[in-house]
């Protein structure tokens, strides 16, 4: 079922971000924020807490450009699935997934704005998903079959980049290639990323911002687990 959005979470984000289209994929257009800190800064305030992470819901970051090109590319991958957005920030690989002709897209992100702001992107890019704000790592897939058996397809887009979640994230995708289900991790390379357990499938030059990234182009891949893994 599609949820709606908090009225006060909404406005923040129609307040502090502007609905344009993503580099690598135009055909999709999101709500994101013009620079890094000033919006960091007032999701601190909005929530009156200090020393948050970064908004990855208010950009479009590599690998999930990366993984939303591949998809909507490669739309058998997903065609008439039932789709898992992992840490889905800003929604933009689920959105992508349903325009490929997936079934149904649960989007899962523990940050309520980022939440919000996927059934915002989604409302804009007339697709329906449904939300997740589950920390679906800390599942094990033994709870029992309406989860081990939830999804066809789990596309994982930068979740790679600090060591306790890239290692939680790896586990919870290889306990499902094991039972089966299709996995798809679209990343830049990210430091923590396995790359010796994975294979590439396909490569982009994805335009990012400078505020975020080191380059303003970032070579970003779209890789597979490797079933021995």
């Amino acid at each position: 079922m599609t949820q709606s959005a908090p009225a006060d979470r909404t406005a923040f984000i129609r307040a502090n971000t502007r609905l344009r289209p993503v580099p690598l994929v135009p055909e999709i257009s999101l709500h994101v924020a013009d620079e890094a800190v000033p919006i960091w800064h007032k999701t601190e305030e909005e929530l009156g807490e200090m020393g948050l992470p970064p908004p990855f819901w208010a950009f479009a970051w590599a690998g999930g450009q990366a993984l939303a090109r591949y998809v909507l590319d490669h739309p058998e991958i997903v065609d008439d699935k039932r789709v898992l957005d992992l840490a889905a920030g800003s929604g933009l690989v689920g959105i992508a997934a349903m325009r490929a002709g997936a079934s149904s897209v649960t989007a899962a992100d523990i940050d309520a704005f980022a939440c919000t702001a996927t059934l915002l992107n989604a409302e804009a890019n007339d697709v329906r998903l449904s939300i997740c704000g589950d920390d679906l790592l800390a599942a094990s897939i033994d709870d029992g079959p309406s989860f081990s058996n939830a999804w066809d397809v789990i596309l994982a887009g930068d979740i790679f980049y600090e060591r306790d979640t890239a290692e939680r994230a790896f586990a919870f995708l290889s306990r499902h290639v094991a039972r089966g289900v299709a996995v798809l991790i679209g990343d830049p390379s990210r430091t923590y990323l396995p790359k010796d357990r994975l294979t590439r499938c396909a490569e982009y030059n994805v335009p990012v911002t400078r505020e975020l990234e080191d380059n303003e182009i970032k070579r970003t891949a779209v890789w597979i687990i490797n079933v021995a893994s």
